[in-house]
């Protein structure tokens, strides 16, 4: 029996789609929460010094999307033939076009860049965003309200996550994407999700 060990801090971060793809497989899986305090006398046994690292049959393995695409792949939840990953990959990309200029904001040390930044983010390029978003789940979700195929793939479970640091900001991120906003309705009533997100720790990312 294979065993699978995620190795990240106590929070959603990076790791968090992956736990979805475990949860959403009904795979058990080691969830291992660092306390920050105690990072440095761990970092030297991961490969290349950082986190989320994935264990898996004694083997670790870094980067947060590879991480995810193999356990999609191993879960079935990656795309039913080749076109199809292609498919969850350009939808997987677009996310993580929004994510990748919205972490750097959010980190940012000097409050009011911070906020400069953030006020453009959320009124020009997230727009943006979600609108080639919701172009391509009516695109490929073939009438259905999952991302590819009209089945759950691993990219309505990194939307999920991803948006949530959105809504944190402005909860009405979503009200103009009704097709986003019913494919985030239908992750949260999949059975395993929905006992996943009423007992997993709460915390701010």
């Amino acid at each position: 029996m294979s065993l699978y060990r995620l190795h990240y801090f106590n929070g959603r971060g990076r790791a968090e789609v992956s736990r979805l793809i475990m949860v959403a497989a009904g795979q058990k899986f080691e969830d291992i929460r660092y306390d920050p305090k105690e990072w440095s006398s761990k970092k030297s046994q991961m490969p290349l010094g950082q986190m989320p690292v994935l264990e898996f049959n004694g083997m670790k393995l870094p980067q947060s999307l590879p991480i995810a695409r193999f356990l999609a792949r191993q879960f079935r939840l990656a795309g039913r033939d080749n076109f199809e990953q292609a498919k969850v990959d350009s939808v997987v990309d677009t996310i993580y076009d929004a994510s990748s200029k919205f972490t750097p904001i959010r980190w940012e040390k000097n409050e009011s860049k911070k906020q400069e930044d953030m006020k453009k983010f959320f009124a020009e390029d997230l727009p943006k965003n979600l609108q080639n978003l919701e172009l391509l789940g009516k695109l490929y979700g073939n009438g259905g309200p999952f991302f590819v195929g009209n089945h759950l793939t691993w990219a309505d479970l990194y939307f999920y996550d991803i948006a949530e640091n959105f809504l944190q900001v402005d909860k009405n991120i979503l009200m103009n994407y009704p097709w986003l906003t019913h494919n985030r309705q239908e992750i949260e009533q999949q059975p395993n999700i929905s006992d996943y997100l009423k007992t997993r720790p709460q915390t701010v990312f």
